[in-house]
């Protein structure tokens, strides 16, 4: 085990945790997905008392038979409110990620309308902190070769992804629920990654190494750890800090160094070829036409093909000064890690 792994557990050591957070109950919402499940993994290990919502399936994790698990949806306020009976401390990890523009409407129900519910149930309830997972996504496009920090706002002008609009709203939520009483934090992750189902959001970029995709662009973003994503959650959530937002960004890496790292992990063949613009913009129309006949989310849509050309740096320093002891886990290690455990779930050779 690493430096860093063990450093872990002095973060989640039980006796860091008064004992009325132990006794206390705390609901995490979007208990299947891949943060959603990391958070809950690491809850586990210091004994709290942990409900979980879900939508579809049980997610197959360790320790998962000590969770009260609650099939509900965000959208449905009254089994929303009934999940949140006798909870203190809610963590907001249910989200739709999409690009896919047919997918609007639903991205604005479950990331705005959704967490509006959450923030009025913790407000209707015994909830004394909310931790909101948003994303860098909400601070929109910076100016060109500066720096995004939380002081960094939002312009309706110069944004035009859906996603990131409808994590902004859903912040202006949070921060309503704050006006009117609650103690919250929200956090800001750049690109998430972990050992997720590489079918489909970020950990697709796992698949793509795997599979030897030849082409790249160098457009740069930030890249977090799924494992310090949940880290940072924990010590938010266990500290008197409130009211505040924070960037959590690990690295930023252009995409062509983040293929390479993941081809070689899996002893593959890194890519070669570069994408021109012109080239990313035959893409996402070829792909917007096929899911048109297919009725399923493009491979690649106008914003990601436009993301993956644009250089975008993150500041992440403004954690460190809120919770100096804290540390990103090194980036190789979170590729190679990645890759171990895709092999094995994915039975790869």
């Amino acid at each position: 085990m690493s430096d860093h792994l063990e450093a872990e557990g002095q973060y989640l050591n039980p006796e860091t945790i008064t004992q009325k957070n132990k006794q206390n109950v705390t609901l995490v919402t979007g208990g299947s997905g891949l943060l959603g499940s990391t958070l809950i993994k690491l809850l586990l290990r210091s004994g709290e008392n942990i409900k979980a919502i879900y939508r579809q399936e049980i997610p197959n994790i360790e320790g998962k038979e000590n969770v009260t698990w609650i099939k509900a949806d965000i959208l449905d306020v009254v089994s929303l409110e009934e999940a949140m009976k006798d909870v203190e401390y809610v963590y907001h990890c249910a989200a739709i990620v999409s690009f896919n523009a047919q997918r609007k409407n639903e991205l604005f129900q479950t990331n705005v309308a959704g967490t509006a519910n959450v923030v009025n149930a913790c407000l209707a309830s015994t909830v004394k902190k909310l931790c909101f997972v948003s994303s860098v996504a909400a601070f929109g496009k910076s100016k060109r070769n500066v720096e995004i920090n939380e002081k960094t706002t939002w312009s309706e002008a110069s944004n035009s992804s859906n996603y990131g609009k409808s994590k902004y709203l859903a912040e202006i939520e949070v921060w309503r629920g704050i006006a009117e009483g609650l103690d919250a934090v929200i956090v800001n992750p750049s690109i998430v990654l972990g050992p997720g189902d590489w079918s489909k959001g970020s950990t697709k970029i796992f698949k793509t190494a795997y599979e030897e995709f030849q082409w790249f662009t160098e457009g740069v973003t930030g890249f977090v750890d799924v494992k310090d994503v949940a880290r940072a959650m924990i010590q938010l959530m266990n500290s008197s800090i409130a009211n505040e937002r924070f960037i959590l960004s690990g690295y930023n890496k252009n995409y062509k160094e983040v293929f390479t790292m993941a081809a070689l992990a899996f002893q593959k063949k890194p890519p070669v070829k570069k994408v021109s613009r012109l080239m990313a913009g035959i893409v996402w129309r070829a792909e917007a036409v096929k899911s048109l006949f297919t009725n399923e989310d493009p491979l690649v849509t106008k914003e990601t093909a436009q993301a993956a050309q644009e250089v975008v740096y993150f500041d992440n320093s403004k954690l460190n000064q809120f919770l100096p002891s804290f540390t990103y886990t090194p980036f190789n290690e979170t590729i190679e890690s990645i890759c171990l455990e895709l092999k094995e779930k994915n039975k790869l050779k």
